[in-house]
């Protein structure tokens, strides 16, 4: 029969624990959640895009402090803890830092990179599906089109119309 000195010891064990868990899911989800939410070929509600930015905007301080809340309770369950459980406590660190680290970089840049230098076909040459929209730009006799799925993922193409530098934007 347990009693309410072990069942409150066995919380006390757990707590720790918890909070570890708790503090690496919060530094990976201040990286990832932006991430999830803003991606190509994907629709994304305007409160889900505020969301996004906001998270983004406090994810290098909040998962600063939250990988370094990690660690430290990672240092103090140390010898408390079996073998199996290290490992446990490493992994977790590493993810919270690693989440640290790439809520400082930004990832939208690798996701969103522009095109520098496109390729085109004529129209002749095209293998589009006839259903499938493009963004046109015409200067004087230079014409160019470019396919709302290629724009969706780049998001810009740099290019020379006409003699002239543009940037289409979609």
């Amino acid at each position: 029969m347990t009693t309410a000195a072990q069942i409150r010891m066995k919380r006390n064990h757990l707590a720790p624990g918890l909070l570890f868990a708790l503090l690496v899911l919060t530094s990976v989800g201040l990286f990832f959640v932006p991430a999830f939410i803003i991606r190509p070929f994907r629709p994304q509600t305007p409160d889900a895009l505020s969301l996004a930015m906001a998270v983004r905007q406090q994810a290098p301080l909040g998962s600063l402090l939250t990988a370094a809340l990690a660690l430290l309770l990672a240092l103090f369950l140390w010898r408390r803890t079996s073998t199996w459980k290290k490992a446990l406590l490493v992994l977790g660190v590493g993810l919270a830092s690693a989440a640290a680290v790439m809520a400082r970089v930004d990832y939208f840049e690798w996701m969103f990179h522009p095109v520098a230098l496109p390729g085109f076909e004529s129209a002749a040459n095209v293998k589009l599906d006839p259903a499938q929209m493009v963004m046109a730009v015409r200067f004087g006799s230079d014409v160019r089109a470019y396919p709302i799925r290629a724009m969706a993922y780049h998001h810009v193409v740099n290019d020379i119309v006409g003699g002239i530098p543009i940037a289409v934007t979609y």
